[in-house]
């Protein structure tokens, strides 16, 4: 019980550090640059040009109308999830424009403007869709983008932002454009970069005798609590038997596994492969 309640306290606080971190982002650096860099809020930056309401009021607008979409079109779990972020994500920039009335840039360079909410906003986004909610918005339609046409999360991004970025050309000049396509496109490299990074795993293939492979086995599952599967495999040289471990785990999972195989088995034939997506049932040990 402690355990699941640690982890649930622990999921609230980083969702709420991963929004307020996209707010921060896209007051500071997004705003005051006015580039339209894949999202509802720079769609909201263009639209705050010709309309009345300010840049929150209209991610919120925008941001209502794309969560009904997502609870039809992703999944229920996701919507509830996806809701809190929809709602909080405007109201920390209100709270920004409350505190800061009169935001200016930081950088006082549209393009540095642009490269550090790339950087950070990718930071807040691959904390909130490795929760498996987001802030609302283009995210929503990346999560349906990835889920119908089995797109990678940072290529969806950048290709719904692109049209966003477009419609910047009606509202600012072309240096502004500009900008806002290539930090569009630059914004999808880093997001893939922050997404993958933090949840690749490795999968491991082992070829070794039968009295090693009992050993590894024990090793797997008793020690670092993997799934795996064993093969009964002949060479094609040798025409020996013998055993093919396969196993899927993570980073730190990984560097124990290789430790162990360097010391208790040298000599077995060890092959492995970046896995950037799995799809399984959690065992219970």
């Amino acid at each position: 019980m402690n355990t699941a309640l640690s982890a649930k306290v622990k999921d609230i606080i980083m969702v709420n550090v991963g929004i307020v971190i996209v707010a921060a982002a896209v007051f500071f650096f997004q705003v005051p640059s006015h580039v339209a860099v894949s999202s509802i809020s720079g769609l909201a930056i263009v639209l705050h040009h010709f309309l009345p309401f300010s840049v929150a009021t209209l991610v919120m607008a925008l941001n209502i109308i794309l969560l009904i979409m997502s609870y039809f079109f992703v999944s229920h779990t996701f919507a509830y999830k996806t809701a809190y972020g929809t709602i909080m994500l405007p109201a920390v920039l209100l709270l920004f424009e409350k505190l800061f009335p009169n935001n200016q840039s930081l950088t006082g360079d549209a393009f540095l403007d642009v490269v550090a909410y790339i950087f950070f906003v990718s930071i807040g986004l691959s904390i909130l869709f490795n929760r498996n909610t987001c802030s609302g918005g283009l995210d929503v339609v990346a999560k349906m983008m990835q889920k119908y046409l089995h797109m990678e999360l940072g290529q969806a991004m950048a290709l719904s932002g692109l049209c966003i970025s477009a419609l910047s050309i009606f509202a600012f000049d072309a240096k502004t454009v500009i900008l806002s396509v290539l930090g569009t496109y630059f914004n999808g490299i880093i997001l893939d970069h922050f997404i993958f990074g933090q949840t690749i795993k490795k999968r491991v293939c082992v070829i070794t005798t039968e009295e090693k492979a009992a050993i590894l086995t024990e090793f797997i599952l008793n020690r670092i609590h993997s799934g795996m599967s064993i093969y009964d495999i002949m060479g094609a040289y040798s025409h020996e038997m013998k055993k093919e471990i396969v196993a899927v785990v993570d980073r730190q999972e990984y560097q124990k596994l290789m430790a162990f195989l360097e010391k208790e088995d040298p000599k077995a034939f060890i092959t492995v492969y970046n896995v950037a997506e799995i799809h399984y049932t959690p065992k219970k040990w």
